[in-house]
Parts: structure tokens; sequence; C-alpha cells
């Protein structure tokens, strides 16, 4: 099994932070590791010039720069309003990710090739604190794996210690963790009161194995599931991207199969799907990046936000196989929702759009309080 924090080549400190408490922790993990550490007075790494971007980003992803993040560290999910959003909240604890997925938005999104953990966890701790007593009566939904992988790199950082027990005493909170790794060691023993929520990415097994660089496997993935099962969290998992293949209709069926073999149906509060879609400046680079890949040359069309996707017709023919075979095994508590999709496409695969159901948040949020 790769942990993906391994991946990690040398470290990097912006000065003026190297004093904080997360930073020295993280250093001293490091210092086990043997990893180099050298100090800039920027958050930048020399060597990794933005310009030489993306040819640069395989190199980038093994260097780790610890830096302040100097904007919000909390805002909603930029969604579309085109589309059925869920009304998340991202927390944003870093940018960039150890693993490497073909289809990675990150790619065509940021225009840095090196990783980034922020360091300054007091001030997003109350930033939280701050919109919860602002709202008190609101309920949170809060994802940390927009801009990064949620445990990437959590062998190294510890980040999720501190930031667990924290929502676990906040009672109209849930956080999702969100990963394609199986690095769940820091979980352990926290008091997490169920208000956790760790989420794995799945696929069909042909894309996991050859688009999926440095994740864990299938197998790795549901046993870590099962684990933290053990651990008293819930669960949730996403299939997305959806990428039409040869053998889809085997691959993804035999993902549910043994997704439905490893974890109680009862333990998962949602399920998401959301087919293939990317920003057209993800193709070229991709593409240079990963020349042996092919499904990025498939034919799509341009929808209303902008996204390259599969034709409407494909879309529903995916969704419907993949929907019908989870409903026929997902527990009732379970919410089984498309991810930034029109209200006929849920109406053809669900038979239903979400305000007919009180709206997609709101599903959402019966199922975890």
């Amino acid at each position: 099994m790769i942990n993906p924090a391994s991946c990690i080549k040398n470290i990097f400190v912006e000065r003026e932070i190297a004093d904080l408490p997360h930073t020295r922790e993280i250093l001293a993990r490091a210092a086990k590791l043997r990893l180099p550490v050298a100090m800039v007075d920027s958050p930048s790494i020399p060597g990794l010039e933005p310009n030489q971007y993306p040819e640069n980003l395989t190199k980038g992803k093994q260097n780790l720069l610890l830096c302040r993040n100097r904007g919000h560290f909390f805002k909603p999910c930029p969604g579309t309003k085109e589309y059925q959003c869920c009304g998340y909240q991202v927390l944003n604890i870093g940018m960039n990710c150890p693993m490497d997925c073909v289809y990675c938005i990150l790619q065509a999104y940021l225009n840095t090739p090196w990783l980034s953990s922020f360091v300054n966890v007091d001030d997003l701790l109350a930033e939280l604190a701050e919109a919860f007593a602002t709202e008190p009566e609101r309920r949170w939904r809060i994802g940390t794996g927009e801009f990064t992988d949620s445990l990437g790199i959590d062998a190294l950082t510890g980040l999720s210690r501190e930031l667990v027990p924290f929502i676990g005493q906040s009672p109209n909170a849930v956080l999702e963790l969100k990963t394609k790794s199986a690095a769940i060691a820091n979980l352990q023993g926290l008091a997490h009161h169920n208000r956790t929520i760790v989420a794995w990415s799945l696929n069909s097994p042909a894309i996991m194995k050859a688009e999926e660089w440095r994740t864990a496997t299938l197998d790795e993935r549901l046993a870590a599931a099962a684990q933290c099962v053990d651990w008293g969290y819930q669960l949730a998992f996403h299939f997305d991207p959806i990428i039409d293949h040869p053998g889809w209709r085997e691959g993804y069926t035999e993902t549910i199969h043994r997704l439905f073999t490893a974890v109680p149906a009862e333990k998962i509060a949602w399920i998401s799907l959301g087919a293939l879609r990317f920003l057209p400046l993800l193709k070229p680079i991709a593409s240079r990046r990963f020349p042996k890949s092919r499904f990025l040359s498939e034919e799509f069309v341009t929808g209303l936000d902008g996204k390259q996707r599969y034709f409407r017709d494909r879309r529903v023919e995916l969704y419907r196989h993949i929907f019908g075979a989870l409903t026929a095994r997902a527990a009732k508590r379970t919410c089984i929702y498309l991810c930034m999709e029109s209200d006929e496409i849920w109406r053809e695969v669900c038979g239903f759009a979400p305000d007919e159901a009180g709206g997609l948040a709101a599903m959402l949020e019966r199922a975890v309080f």
C-alpha cells in the first residue's frame, strides 16, 4: 500500500510561520522521516516556477510548502446555478494532492505545481467557530476535499487529529473527509461524536488501475472504510467521475458489489454520482502528462457551466445503471444523489427532482442529522 505522504521528498517552510505550533509538529514528524527542510521568504518553492506549469507538476507533487492561508478558509462550494448543487461548505486546508489522477480538475485550476499545507490552524478553527456562532441554527455540511485530498498527507500534517474533535463538539456541523488513500491511522481514538463522515471516491476497477496514479486500490479503500466503521464513523462514497469505457457496466457493477460486501449498508450516509466533466483546458494538459490515456478524446458537449460533458443520453444511460445497482442494495437512510445535474436528468434517472423532496441540501441533512 502506498501512503501518499511518502511521496514527499522535500519540505519548504515560509519563514514567518516557522514557529507556529502546527509547523513545529509537522517538522518533528519530518525529522523522524529524515526529510530535508528549507526556509523560504515567500510562499513559493525555488526551482518550481509557475510559468513552467504544468510541465513541472509531476516534480512539484514531491515538494510540500508549509505556509499561511491569507484568505478565508471557509466558503461555499463553487457550484453552478444551472445545475442542482448540494449546498456544501468548503474548508480549504491546502492546495494540490500527492496522488495523480488523469482526470483531476486541479491540473487546470491551479497555477502552482507544489503541495501546500496551511499551518495557521488556530485561524482556521477560529473562523469555523465564528461561523457557527453567527448562525447557530444552521446545519453545516463541511468538506476539506475540494482543493486537495482530505487525508492524502494527513500522516505528516496530523490535521485530522485537531479538526475531527473540534467538529465533534459542534452539534450542528458534519465534517466529510474525502480521500482516495487508505491513510486513516490518525482517525483512531478521536472523539468524533458521530460528526465526521469518512468518504472515498470509487470507480470501475479498470479506471482506478489505469487513471488514478499513487492511489489506494479498491480493496485498500474498502478495508479502510470497514476499519472506520469499527471506530464508529459514518461513511460516504462518491462515484465521480463516472467514465465511459469498455466494460463499464461490469466494472461499476463489480465495484458496487464489493462495496456492499465490505461495509454495512446502514453505515453509509450518502453516495454521489457524477459523470465526467472537465474544463476545456484540462484536455491538453492531461494529454501531455498522460499520453497513453484516451478517454478525454471521446466526444463531448459543452454544458451550461462551460465544462465538457458526455451527451445527455449517454449520461442518463450511465446513471441509470449505477443508480439502479446502488438502490437495490443501499439502506433506506442513505441519500443517493446526482452531483451537478439538471432537474430533467434527475427525473429521468431518479424519478423525481430534488425540490420535490425538500431540496438536495435537506435530503443530505436528513441522512446525517
